[in-house]
């Protein structure tokens, strides 16, 4: 490992744009892409998009001597590693950085960017592309204490490097901050770290984005290929901006006859709001309260459009720009991001999305059908971000081959936390798994969905404030989970007529005569079927190329814990109970003439031919038993 050596200042260079770049590559979409907006902050929005199977994502342990020959062996395409923004710049100079959140190496703004750039550099020696943390506005400190400013207000104050971060946008730092209707700071002290307390810029100041782009600068300079932005947060913030920005989003949106008769707002210049909320509780939710959270989810992704896009992407073209965002159990209004923001804008211009599934999906209680899955947000995911890459982060330590496969089988890319390299068993298995996805990426790689059935999304319903649509989304999806349909998610609102047309059914949780118990029975009876276990997953894909179908099979079954509050304490405690061999029956497309139907796991070194029979558009064959993971291959002699 090389991070001992000495560089200059942010001496890394900054790479040019290329369209193949480190194992990574670009396509063109094969699919109606996302609407654009005529004012697309992208100079280049047509430009081939960003494709990836295989990320590892560190908050910690990336300094460990391991990491580094870790990389070697598993081989990711991205490593979501570093940090650049509000923590490195709020810890890096305290005694505090070396714990959570960054758990920075070392001390020190310059020492700590050093170190930053060397790993990327040998990561970049490895053939990996390094996307780097970037918190946007969550700040620790204390703008006074008896030592004087503390944590960010002491480097905003006296060590912001001019000659590296260039002139300070503001002369004092309160004057970046999100306020209360008082004038007050907003903050709290939910972590305490070294005592400091928690404050959030607003980025609806030019001021601060003007930071943030200083910081984008220097991350680039120091050898990132991309940035990872989170904590988009907007919370009760009443400062100057935010009050002139709230009204002259009502005065685009509505005629003043509307505001009057929709919001008792009759002098719109003058109204004093007690409010500007933004995530707030769904029960006590009116349409003013969703225009706040529309307008700040809005905000938020203009700023993110500024910062990231317009001027991350005029220092370097092929810059990453990506999103880590909540989805929980779908959360609407009260969590999840991008809940109101309208579809035109949902994920514009973005490369890739975290979406963290929190506590949620981490623990199962496998009698009462609790798999610990992120299968549905999956492919909601999917079908809202035009099949561009994802992650979901189930900070899962323990079911690390189901995590995987889980991505894998759904469009996405394993993994987000943990890749716990320090367990010798957990590496082993994700080596394994990974080297599976590299050894097989011609399925992987920019494939399609391919459901017979299509799921809707009520978006159009959370904008309206109905979120009961939310919960028969989720009570019908399961039921489709459970009874092995072949089906697909999109966004009621993107679901255009032809998007409609590709598939035999399409469901509309708004539609209340369908019910969990009846809306298998109502699809056509020659779907596709599987003879599986319920803790079993089914879906397919099709390959960017080619004339194929790939079935994928995720197998939930394991031996629990005897107390199901108790997760386990790493991958010994995964203990998967392989799935029974059952049989397939699959409907082909017209014309699609089976030639070799080849299945593959993890566990086997080699594929394995299996017997099949067609007749017409049916294909029959028996799924052999598999641990966790299973995949089979249908390949096709014959184009349709």
């Amino acid at each position: 490992m090389l991070l001992g050596k000495k560089l200059t200042h942010c001496a890394a260079a900054v790479l040019g744009g290329g369209l193949l770049i480190a194992g990574c590559q670009f396509r063109e979409s094969d699919r109606t892409s996302l609407p654009r907006s005529s004012e697309s902050t992208n100079p280049s929005a047509a430009t081939p998009r960003f494709e990836f199977t295989r990320l590892i994502a560190h908050w910690s342990g990336y300094a460990d001597p391991g990491y580094l020959p870790f990389v070697e062996e598993v081989k990711p395409e991205v490593a979501q590693v570093g940090f650049y923004g509000a923590h490195f710049w709020s810890l890096a100079d305290t005694p505090f950085g070396s714990g959570y959140p960054a758990n920075l190496p070392v001390r020190g703004h310059r020492e700590c960017g050093e170190w930053f750039a060397r790993l990327n550099a040998e990561l970049h020696r490895r053939s990996v592309k390094v996307v780097g943390h970037l918190n946007v506005k969550f700040l620790v400190g204390d703008p006074d204490s008896p030592e004087g400013p503390r944590g960010f207000f002491k480097f905003y104050r006296d060590q912001w490097d001019e000659k590296l971060l260039g002139p300070k946008p503001a002369a004092d730092a309160l004057d970046l901050l999100e306020k209360d209707k008082t004038g007050k700071p907003i903050s709290n002290n939910t972590y305490s770290i070294g005592g400091m307390r928690e404050y959030w810029a607003c980025l609806n100041n030019p001021s601060w984005r003007q930071v943030l782009k200083a910081w984008v600068r220097c991350g680039i300079a120091r050898g990132a290929d991309g940035f990872i932005s989170n904590y988009f947060y907007r919370h009760d913030c009443h400062c100057e901006h935010c009050v002139s920005g709230f009204r002259q989003y009502l005065r685009e949106r509505f005629s003043a006859r509307e505001l009057e008769k929709r919001f008792a707002v009759t002098n719109l210049a003058a109204h004093h709001f007690d409010e500007i909320v933004a995530w707030h509780d769904p029960a006590q939710s009116t349409p003013l309260r969703r225009e706040m959270l529309r307008f700040s989810q809005m905000a938020n992704k203009r700023a993110f459009d500024e910062v990231f896009v317009k001027y991350g992407r005029s220092l370097k073209p092929d810059l990453i720009v990506a999103q880590w965002n909540h989805l929980g159990d779908f959360s609407q209004i009260g969590g999840d991001e991008r809940c109101l923001l309208p579809g035109e804008l949902w994920g514009r211009d973005e490369d890739y999305l975290w979406y963290s599934t929190g506590d949620l999906a981490n623990h199962t209680d496998l009698a009462a059908g609790v798999f610990g899955e992120g299968t549905l947000q999956a492919r909601y995911i999917r079908g809202a971000f035009d099949d561009k890459p994802f992650t979901l982060g189930k900070y899962e330590g323990v079911r690390i081959r189901a995590a995987i496969a889980e991505l894998a089988a759904n469009g996405g890319a394993p993994m987000g936390f943990y890749t716990a390299f320090e367990d010798p068993e957990a590496r082993g298995e994700i080596v394994r798994y990974y080297s599976f996805l590299r050894r097989n990426e011609s399925l992987y790689r920019a494939n399609r969905p391919h459901g017979e059935v299509l799921l809707l999304f009520p978006r159009s319903r959370v904008h309206e404030g109905n979120l009961a649509a939310v919960d028969r989304f989720k009570e019908l999806g399961k039921r489709l989970l459970d009874a092995h349909v072949l089906f697909d998610v999109l966004p009621d609102d993107r679901a255009t007529a032809s998007a409609r047309r590709r598939y035999s059914a399409v469901i509309d949780p708004f539609n209340t005569r369908l019910t969990a118990a009846n809306v298998v029975e109502g699809l056509a009876s020659n779907r596709s079927w599987f003879s599986a276990p319920a803790t079993v997953r089914v879906s397919a894909s099709r390959p960017s190329l080619g004339n194929e179908i790939t079935l994928h099979f995720v197998n939930y079954n394991r031996e629990e814990p005897a107390d199901k509050k108790n997760r386990g304490s790493g991958i010994k405690d995964e203990k998967p109970v392989a799935a029974p061999s059952g049989q397939a029956d699959l409907k082909l497309g017209r014309g699609m003439q089976v030639a070799r139907v080849e299945f593959l796991t993890p566990e086997a070194g080699q594929g394995r031919g299996l017997e099949f029979e067609q007749v017409g558009t049916r294909l029959r064959f028996r799924v052999p038993e598999f641990l966790v993971y299973g995949v089979a291959r249908i390949e096709s002699s014959k184009s349709n």
